[in-house]
């Protein structure tokens, strides 16, 4: 039962919107190309088994965990907040 204008199944509209926004962005920063042998920023040899592993791997593990820490996490858009919420 929908309130309002909103219709029938709006909420897991919503949230299946979120979904697949949150895909596609994971998707994006995944590596592409061919893998290199040594790491980008330290320059240690990038095993092998990862390199067949992630297809266009540029870090190695420790450098990719270090990047993986900084990284802030995502705030996406809040579809179902009010439109004063989305105004700040």
């Amino acid at each position: 039962m929908a309130g309002g204008f909103a219709k029938d199944g709006a909420v897991q509209d919503q949230i299946d919107a979120t979904v697949e926004d949150a895909i596609k962005r994971a998707r994006s920063e995944l590596p592409t190309g061919e893998s290199l042998t040594h790491c980008e920023e330290c320059d240690k040899e990038i095993p092998a088994a990862r390199r067949s592993a992630v297809p266009g791997v540029r870090l190695c593990i420790a450098c990719q965990a270090e990047r993986d820490k900084q990284r802030k996490a995502v705030s996406g858009y809040n579809r179902r907040g009010s439109k004063d919420s989305q105004l700040r």
